[in-house]
């Protein structure tokens, strides 16, 4: 008879143990787990690509670089409108400076070409002094009219005095008087006229100021009257004595 060939891998699981765990092959030997493993779990990808950690940082430098260049671009074009900003107003103040100088040097070209009629009219009237006085005397009046009329135009004013109160802001007393004419502290009298120019006081005026009189300078004004009548009487009396 011939003999039954068992297979090898039947007697193997037969000659194994119960309860036995199989073993898993090395890796590497199995060509068939290698070929079911999932791509990238392990190592690179298959594209070779980097990782996507890298990939970002990379993207991050080169926008913050784009806005560092636009931040100093934009830095560079404030500075630039800064500087012409001041070179312009160095300009505008040295022109106003310029501007306010020759103001004040020629604020008074005005009157001073006004005034120069009332120096025509005082030429001919000292050219007339020696033909005759009269004419001179009328030819003052009128370039005094003329002068008081620019004056006046151009803000001058007179501070008013006689019978004002006394006003120490516009008056300046050099004088006192004691009368009963006038009430006490009362301008009787104008030495220098003062006067205003516009709303401000250019000089004040010199003037003479009323007192009143005190009660013992009129017991004396009283004594000095009535003395003359008393010795009137005394001697009247004397006379009519005498004669007895």
């Amino acid at each position: 008879m011939e003999e039954q060939k068992v297979p090898q891998n039947i007697e193997a699981e037969e000659t194994r143990p119960a309860g036995a765990v199989q073993e898993s092959p090395p890796a590497g030997e199995s060509g068939s787990e290698a070929q079911n493993t999932p791509a990238g779990q392990g190592g690179l990808p298959d594209d070779g690509q980097q990782p996507a950690g890298e990939s970002r940082e990379e993207v991050d430098v080169k926008e913050l670089e784009q806005r560092l260049a636009e931040q100093t671009a934009l830095a560079q074009d404030y500075f630039q409108r800064l500087a012409r900003m001041q070179a312009d107003f160095e300009n505008y103040r040295r022109r106003m400076n310029r501007e306010r100088e020759e103001w004040f040097k020629y604020a008074s070209q005005s009157l001073v070409a006004e005034l120069l009629s009332v120096l025509d009219n005082f030429e001919r009237a000292l050219a007339a002094r020696e033909e005759d006085p009269a004419r001179v005397v009328a030819g003052v009046e009128m370039i005094y009219r003329q002068l008081k009329e620019i004056l006046t135009k151009e803000g001058l004013s007179p501070v008013p005095a006689v019978n004002e109160p006394f006003d120490p802001a516009k008056h300046e007393a050099i004088m006192q008087e004691e009368t009963d004419a006038y009430p006490d502290n009362t301008v009787i009298e104008e030495l220098r006229r003062g006067y205003y120019f516009k709303d401000r006081l250019l000089r004040p005026a010199m003037v003479k100021v009323a007192r009143a009189v005190s009660v013992q300078e009129q017991q004396k004004e009283h004594n000095n009257h009535s003395k003359p009548e008393n010795e009137e009487e005394n001697k009247e009396n004397n006379q009519t004595s005498s004669v007895c």
